[in-house]
């Protein structure tokens, strides 16, 4: 039973590594736009989640990212 605004989608976990890391989710369909964006200095971390609203997350500055495919840094 799924209850309704429960969380289905994928999860990710963003930790920055520098100040100023900023994750951008975008959005699916015809046309592809940011539709929320978080800035993180370092140490902060951030859970973000795939639902039928977000497509992608972009991720800018050096983090490091975990997902259930495994481990990544960005901007290294």
């Amino acid at each position: 039973m799924e209850l309704e605004g429960s969380a289905t989608g994928r999860y990710i976990v963003v930790k920055a590594l520098e100040d100023g890391v900023t994750i951008m989710g975008l959005t699916r369909g015809k046309d592809t736009r940011s539709h929320h964006s978080e800035r993180l200095d370092a140490g902060e971390v951030l859970v973000a989640q795939f639902t039928e609203l977000t497509a992608a997350i972009k991720i800018r500055g050096k983090a490091e990212i975990l997902t259930e495919a495994g481990r990544v840094e960005s901007g290294t």
